[in-house]
């Protein structure tokens, strides 16, 4: 049979009723940090995974945060399908209509904290490589699910994953997030900084006798945003759009009621998105320069860049994606493609480990991180079917 053949093969082997059971399951489990954490995650999966085949191993991370991987099939050139385990917290309940970790299923929706974000693009995964199993066994190209805490972090798991040897011998990852079964061949770059700006504390009725950080800081935070429109000036991508410089921290103040006390120190911190072709380097000398410029007379500040990640771009003539696009044509899905707006896990499979990288999974983008999350089951299935046709296009041979 040939290559086409089994992948149909594969995608009508996923078990459609088992892929909304371990949805569900999965949303039950509220994996949030700090809280809970993942490891009530892997305590589920990895013998779920064992009995059905699969070699699993589990990477202790840190304290309750494991990685969990599972094989199937064991040799070079394989494929990764990479799902989170972690999701983010779910806030006020009372503001859910529907309980945040119940699942429950309404109009072809299963809602809860994570359904979208990933435990469906997760346990489609999970679902498309037992069907792969179905068909083709144990393969002789190892298809390996990459399951890492911390995606909402500062992805601790995917960075041990790499660094322990997990991502080597591979010819691609897919990334099973939520962007609406989209080709997403390219993913934003960030930058996470904190800014330190250091007075000296003084009688609020005697500002003379001290240096206020405050205005200094609020200059700075102001003149962001002309840089920001000079960054946009300078790149606007088809798929990303536009790059973005935002404050979300500002800290000031002596303490609590503390209103007649110059305080002297205040933290700023940023959140930078950039497209490809942006270079991080330069942009940190032009903060600095800003920086340099906001700062009044007594005040000084440092600047750390304490998270960088490149934006990725996964040419399309590399054999993952043209399997993708192939796996999309056999199951007569549109073939539409997209980016990423934030960074993922696959922002370090694609800089640190050299891997081409797909990022396609069910779910709608924006629905991530609010209340009534929730996934369309529709969505999940074709997406699982995918997965699963994939897999065979990449791990079978001619």
């Amino acid at each position: 049979m040939d290559k086409n053949n089994l992948a149909l093969q594969a995608a009508q082997a996923v078990d459609t009723a088992e892929l909304v059971r371990l949805t569900q399951e999965l949303v039950r489990i509220a994996s949030y940090y700090p809280g809970p954490g993942e490891q009530p995650v892997v305590d589920f999966l990895e013998p779920y995974m064992r009995q059905r085949g699969f070699q699993t191993t589990v990477q202790e991370v840190a304290p309750g945060r494991p990685n969990l991987i599972a094989d199937l099939g064991q040799g070079s050139g394989g494929l990764i399908l990479e799902g989170h385990s972690d999701v983010v917290t779910h806030g006020n309940p009372e503001q859910w209509s529907v309980p945040p970790y119940e699942a429950r299923i309404l109009d072809g929706k299963i809602y809860g904290r994570g359904a979208c974000d990933m435990k469906g693009g997760l346990a489609a995964a999970i679902c498309a490589a037992a069907a792969v199993q179905k068909v083709l066994g144990q393969p002789g190209k190892t298809l390996r699910l990459c399951i890492p805490c911390d995606e909402e972090g500062l992805m601790i798991g995917i960075k041990a994953f790499i660094r322990a040897g997990y991502a080597k011998g591979f010819a691609g990852a897919i990334i099973c997030e939520p962007e609406e079964n989209q080709v997403c061949l390219w993913q934003k770059g960030a930058m996470r900084v904190w800014v330190h700006f250091q007075g000296k504390m003084a009688h609020g009725a005697m500002p003379y006798a001290g240096a206020n950080p405050i205005p200094s800081a609020a200059r700075f935070v102001a003149a962001l945003g002309g840089l920001q429109a000079a960054l946009q000036s300078e790149s606007q991508h088809e798929y990303l759009g536009l790059p973005w410089l935002t404050p979300t921290v500002f800290e000031a103040g002596a303490g609590e009621g503390q209103f007649n006390v110059i305080p002297d120190r205040v933290r700023v911190g940023l959140d930078i998105r950039t497209n490809p072709g942006q270079d991080h380097r330069a942009l940190e000398a032009r903060l600095r320069q800003v920086l340099e410029e906001s700062l009044g007379a007594g005040v000084s500040a440092t600047l750390e860049v304490f998270e960088d990640r490149p934006a990725s771009e996964t040419p399309r003539d590399t054999a993952l994606v043209q399997a993708v696009e192939q796996g999309l044509q056999l199951l007569q899905m549109p073939v539409r493609y997209g980016g990423v707006p934030g960074a993922t896990d696959g922002t370090f499979l694609w800089a640190w480990a050299g891997l081409p990288v797909v990022t396609i999974g069910p779910g709608n983008r924006t629905v991530p991180h609010q209340v009534d999350e929730h996934i369309e089951i529709e969505e999940l299935v074709a997406a699982a079917r995918l997965y699963a046709a994939v897999a065979v296009l990449m791990l079978r041979e001619a």
